[in-house]
Formats: C-alpha cells, structure tokens, sequence
C-alpha cells in the first residue's frame, strides 16, 4: 500500500526525506545471500558479540578506575537498559527480516533520512567496536608472550599514550585484518569457525567463575562504591557496548532460515546468557585482588596469577584471545551487511556493496571495514574506542525504541513473531535509560559524533537523497501492505 501524502521535500510523498521505503527482497537484478543460519548458530553469533573485551579487558579498566567492585553495578545498569530496547530490537526482526538492523526499521517506520542517519552512524560505531575489543585482546596476547618467554619491541605493543614508547597495537591492527579475511571466506564457513570459537570462550568464562569463586576475598569487595553511584552510572555509559551484541546479530536476517521466528528468540537468549555469566564475573574479578590492584589489560588472567594460579590465568589468556575474535567476527559482519543494505538501496554506491560471486558475501565493504578498524585499533586507547561506538548505539536505541512505539500504534494489525511487553512503558524505559546513559560520556565524544553526523548530512545531501530515488522509485510503503 503506496502513501504519496505530503510529496514536499519535508514530506512521505516519493520526494520527501521522510518517505518510508521497504524495497522488495524479490528483486530480479540483485543477488542474494545464502539463507544458512539456525536458531543455535543465531543464538552463538549474538553471544560471540556480546562477550568479549568489554568483560575481559574494560571491566578490569572500569573497577580500577570509575567504579570499584561496583563495577557490577554498572553492568547491571547497562544489562537493564539493554534489554528495553532488545525487547524492541526483537518485535522489529519478527516483522521485517533485513539485513541492516535499525537502519532497515527506522526506515520503514520514521522515514529514508531518519534511516540513513543511524546507518551512516552506526558504520563508524560498528567499525569502532571491532577496534575496540581487538585493543581489548592485544593486553591478554601479551600476557601469553611473556608466559612464553617472548619479549615484543615496546613500540608495537600499544597505542600511543598507553604505555612508555608505545607507538601502535600491532596486535590489534591484525587481529581486525585476519577477521576480514574469516568472514571473506563466506557466511557458512566462517559461521561455523564462530560457533567454535565461540563455545571455548563460554567454557573458558565458566572456568573463571567456577574456580574464582573459590579465591574470592569479601575483604576485597570494600568498599563496594568507592566512587559513589554516579561512578558506577558513568561506568555503565562506558561497559554499555559489552550488552548490545543482539543489534549486529539482527544485521543477519537474510541469512536466517526462518528470521521471524529465530531472531527474536536469539537476541533475547544470548542477552540472557551473557547478563548472568557478566554479573559473576564481575564478582570474581573484584573478589579475588581489590579494585586499584587490578590489571586494566590482562584483568583476570593477572588476577588469577596474584592468587597462585598462572596456569589458570593462561588458559584464560588463550581463551580471551580466541574469545574476543568472535566479537571482532560478529560486528564486522553487521558492519559490511548494514553497507550491504545501505546499498542496495541506493543510499551508498552499490559498488561497495556488491556480493562476492562464488561465497555472496558482501567483501569489498568488509576489507574496508577492516583495515579502517585496523587503523583504529592501531592508535586509539580502549577506553576511547568503547565510549565512540557506545553514543552512536545509544542514539540508534532511542530511535528504535521510538519506532516500535509508533508503529505499535500506527499499524496495530500488523502479525508480529514477537511482541515487546509493557507497551509503551517498556520502550520508553529504553529511551529514558539510553539518554541517562549517554549524559555521562565526555564532552569529546558528542563532538566527534556530532561531527560524523553532520559529514553523513552533507552525503545525503550530496548523493544519497537522489540516488536511492533512481533505485527506489515511489513513496511510502506500508509494512504489510
């Protein structure tokens, strides 16, 4: 059901930016990608982005420095206001299984421009992140070269400014260009090295759990706040991108097998399993040595070794290495499917977006997406990196909370494979929790996301707006219509 009502440029008509556009996955001339993916490899893709560096390396950095032991207090606050917007996050997925995650629903439901501004936004946040849990592996690659009695030039070692002679994190710049590689393989293969990897990850953060518990000191856990509350708020503006793994998993949608009914339960059930596994290993980690004696890079694996256990503490090592790789593997692929999306639709030059003939994956724009993020992880502090990616994920929570209200009441006959409950409080409590949340990062971080914003503008402007009409004639379309 086409809508042309209010065709001025402010309008939903075929002119007008704020047009709701759901081009057609039938379309002859595009070709599409391979439908490989099940419920339980869903489910590993979302908990292979969740756990990572953000539990491995930035709670470690958070305790010692923003939070405390209350550290588990800002994962709790994250995991709450993760899962407001995972609840609408999941009612989209069962309505409109696209690759492109919240750029492809706050398209159908708020407007082309709306969509295009959390697209061209979450492009660099998603980037950042790869680059941020690959930082996040680096600390942990050192520890297990030391262990092995190998000794790196300082130089490569880490970005400039965290650490004496450090120039850049050779490590993590690889790390980024191997994944490209992985996924460059095609989704069915590199799926299945995920899901392995994985599954060592969850065994090696079930090791940490069961045996930390038994070294845990109550001594260490005072005081529990030594920052106050608002530290372990800004603590949780900081941890927040280790809770929102579901956004790149629903970037996967066409290739699910059955996406309206898998996706839902995926994001929910990955988001339930790490919360659980996040809040004791914040515990433990906090229990085991006191807060300003924890080690920001290698926080467990140090941990460990403090309390007699450095052969456990390298098997952590190993593992997160491995571990944090999944993460890398699932928010470069939602990276390169939301570039993928976007061009398809025409908003991006579809030369960018093209699929690999042979694997149908989308490998120019994930070797771009990786060696960017290699940049990135080369010559950003972690801390730096984790509070880029968390605004723009914020700001694309806000907005799709938002939709899922709006289209709730809009279109209420719509069949839907899940429904957010406490309609409209829930969402609601997204938008107000992922507000708060950004409230607390540093005034650096809004500069340079507003910066980015306004550069995607100028594109728009200059490029997309006219171009995605030669690709997506017409005004707007109706979900279900």
């Amino acid at each position: 059901m086409s809508d042309s009502v209010g065709d001025g440029l402010l309008g939903t008509g075929p002119r007008g930016v704020f047009r709701r556009p759901l081009p057609p996955l039938d379309q002859a001339h595009q070709p599409r990608m391979a439908k490989v993916l099940g419920l339980g490899q869903l489910t590993l893709i979302g908990v292979g982005a969740i756990i990572g560096a953000g539990i491995f390396s930035l709670a470690g950095a958070v305790a010692r420095d923003v939070a405390g032991p209350a550290v588990l207090i800002s994962f709790l606050i994250a995991g709450a206001a993760s899962v407001c917007a995972a609840f609408a996050y999941a009612e989209f997925a069962g309505m409109v299984p696209r690759a492109g995650s919240s750029y492809t629903y706050a398209s159908a439901v708020l407007g082309e421009v709306v969509g295009w501004i959390i697209g061209w936004d979450l492009l660099l946040e998603y980037t950042a992140i790869v680059a941020a849990v690959s930082i996040g592996m680096s600390g942990y690659a050192g520890f297990l070269l030391e262990r092995m009695g190998i000794e790196l030039p300082v130089w490569m070692m880490g970005a400039p400014g965290t650490g004496e002679g450090h120039r850049v994190d050779l490590v993590a710049m690889l790390i980024c260009l191997g994944v490209a590689w992985l996924l460059n393989r095609g989704t069915r293969t590199s799926a299945r090295v995920d899901a392995v990897l994985t599954v060592v990850k969850i065994a090696v953060v079930l090791l940490v759990v069961v045996v930390g518990l038994t070294k845990v000191d109550s001594a260490n856990l005072e005081p529990f706040a030594p920052f106050g509350f608002g530290g372990a708020v800004a603590g949780a503006a900081t941890v927040f991108f280790a809770v929102f793994g579901y956004d790149a998993l629903s970037t996967a949608a066409e290739e699910s097998k059955q996406a309206q009914r898998h996706l839902p339960k995926a994001m929910l059930l990955s988001l339930a399993i790490c919360m659980v596994l996040y809040a004791l290993a914040c515990v433990v980690l906090t229990g085991m040595v006191h807060y300003t004696q924890v080690d920001p890079a290698r926080g467990f694996s140090a941990a460990f070794e403090a309390v007699g256990l450095g052969g456990v503490g390298t098997v952590i090592a190993v593992g997160a290495v491995l571990g944090i790789v999944t993460v890398s593997f699932s928010f470069m692929m939602g990276a390169s499917r939301l570039w993928y999306a976007m061009s398809r639709d025409g908003l991006m030059p579809r030369w960018f977006g093209a699929l690999h003939p042979r694997r149908q994956v989308p490998h120019r724009a994930t070797w771009i997406i990786g060696a960017v993020a290699a940049v990135l992880a080369g010559l950003l502090p972690v801390r730096e990196a984790a509070e880029l990616t968390n605004i723009g994920v914020l700001f694309a929570f806000v907005l799709v909370c938002l939709a899922v209200v709006v289209l709730r009441y809009r279109r209420p006959d719509l069949p839907r494979g899940f429904r957010s409950p406490g309609m409209p409080v829930v969402p609601l409590l997204g938008v107000g929790f992922s507000v708060w949340l950004m409230s607390f990062l540093k005034a650096e971080t809004w500069w340079r996301f507003g910066l980015w914003l306004l550069v995607g503008l100028v594109v728009y402007a200059a490029y997309s707006y006219r171009a995605t009409r030669k690709v997506v004639p017409g005004g707007s379309v109706e979900l279900g219509g």
